[in-house]
């Protein structure tokens, strides 16, 4: 029997796959696509807190690599969001092809003894009281019944875990015929991420790093079937209306149109079951933000998991993970929706919305921040128990520790760490060492914070007896 089951190997499942493995929990992961098969996945964006987020796993560097990083983020074609005023080590948006980070969060997941099945789709699933019961058909037909103590449903917009256990997904479609060309350019342009929205007609390029490009598209007049032929013309269009020229686009290795959907799961949890990514919520594109949502999703529930399969934490813990991702789910739809319907504003009101929306965030700092820190991911944080401590529940940042190490060097191997002001030993007896760290600060800092594996503050105090602390990882690192 298998601990944990993951449905579907995109980042979000790789992610979580690869966390559980490394925490010591076997976890077999089923791809209905055959392995290194093209996803023709449409994100670009790796947002800060998903780079704080993979820096605490030693792999944040080397994506960077794959990449260029953009300081300034310019909207509604007055709108000029500076990156480099984000408190986060990584300060800048980065720009790289989604198959990039999938072949980084791979190699991690094999190296951590993940039990890959590709080419093999769920068939049914039953769950009772002990566990779920997943049936799969495998590469030629063949049939198998998996048993497993959870299942992840990271099986995207149209997912069979989903449907499995009938939840509904209510929302809407958006954007209807949006246009999808990877092509190459005769002349490059001026700036890394080029977007712009006049009139009727909204354009998106980013460079895959290869000499291609992926265009993405939508003129509000041509409202036609995904399943309608799309030719590289009606693309050169598109461009031209929205970005004043079309860059000379040739030689199209890909074209297709699809629609952009807002929609969100009630629940993120039944059960044993769980849903993640895409299963969970789908936004428009605006933003950047689906991938890096679907990723903190993984983040947050991978380190819950094992903490439950392990026996160091009740049952009831992974209940936190529904009140703490559903709101965040239900904020990044708001904003991301937000964008797209200010971008394409036509109507009076409408651009004097956007109007007053720029001013408002070109001029008042505060409002600025809050948008920066709700695209970027830093600005979330988590609902915490009446009376506790301010910093409970809060992003923690990368800071320096008192060794010449980093707070997120400290949480790789999906630790716990514990930052005091004054040496304080954990002790053979309590038996953690292998998931909780002991740092302290390198400033005098006077306050103790117990930081998640997920980054974010399970328990603080401004002054903490050693009594205090010991309770403190009793119920949290148990």
């Amino acid at each position: 029997m298998n601990a944990v089951i993951v449905i579907g190997s995109g980042p979000t499942g790789l992610l979580l796959a690869g966390d559980l493995a490394t925490a010591g929990v076997p976890v077999t992961l089923v791809e209905k696509r055959p392995h290194k098969a093209s996803n023709l996945s449409r994100a670009f964006a790796v947002h800060a807190r998903t780079l704080e987020q993979l820096d605490a796993r030693g792999l944040a560097d080397e994506l960077e690599g794959t990449g260029q990083v953009l300081q300034r983020l310019r909207l509604f074609g007055r709108l000029t969001l500076d990156l480099d005023s984000l408190p986060s080590r990584f300060n800048h948006l980065l720009i790289t092809p989604q198959y990039e980070v999938e072949e980084l969060l791979e190699r991690r997941a094999v190296e951590a003894g993940v039990d890959f099945r590709y080419e093999t789709t769920m068939t049914r699933l039953t769950q009772d009281a002990d566990g779920v019961t997943v049936e799969v058909r495998g590469p030629g037909g063949a049939e198998e019944t998996l048993r497993a103590a959870y299942v992840v449903g990271a099986d995207g917009m149209r997912s069979a875990v989903r449907d499995a256990i009938g939840l509904p997904f209510p929302g809407q479609s958006v954007i209807r015929s949006v246009v999808l060309a990877d092509v190459r350019l005769a002349e490059e342009p001026e700036t890394l991420l080029t977007v712009n929205a006049v009139g009727d007609a909204f354009a998106f390029l980013a460079p895959f790093g290869d000499g291609y490009y992926r265009v993405v598209g939508w003129h509000r007049g041509r409202n036609v079937p995904d399943s309608e032929p799309l030719g590289l013309e009606e693309v050169k269009e598109i461009t031209r209306l929205a970005l004043g020229t079309d860059y000379g686009m040739h030689d199209a290795r890909w074209l297709s149109r699809f629609h952009s959907d807002e929609r969100q799961a009630p629940a993120y949890r039944v059960g044993r079951v769980f849903l993640a990514g895409d299963a969970a919520h789908v936004h428009t594109p605006a933003g950047g933000q689906g991938m890096n949502t679907g990723l903190q999703d993984a983040a947050n529930l991978g380190w819950k998991l094992a903490q439950v399969v392990h026996g160091h934490a009740a049952p009831g813990l992974l209940d936190t993970y529904q009140s703490e991702r559903h709101p965040v789910g239900k904020a990044v739809l708001r904003s991301s929706g937000g964008i797209v319907r200010l971008a394409m504003a036509k109507s009076p009101w409408t651009l004097a919305l956007r109007a007053a929306v720029t001013t408002l965030l070109n001029t008042v700092a505060p409002a600025r921040r809050r948008m920066l820190g709700q695209l970027t991911g830093i600005g979330y944080r988590y609902p915490a128990p009446r009376g506790s401590h301010r910093l409970t529940g809060a992003r923690v940042p990368d800071v320096a520790l008192a060794d010449g190490t980093r707070l997120y060097e400290a949480l790789r191997g999906g630790r716990f760490v514990l930052i005091t002001p004054e040496p304080y030993e954990d002790g053979a007896p309590t038996g953690r060492g292998d998931r909780l760290a002991v740092a302290h600060w390198a400033s005098d800092r006077r306050t103790t914070v117990l930081v998640r594996p997920d980054g974010y503050a399970a328990w603080a105090a401004d002054s903490a007896a050693a009594t205090d602390i010991d309770t403190a990882l009793a119920t949290h690192v148990g």
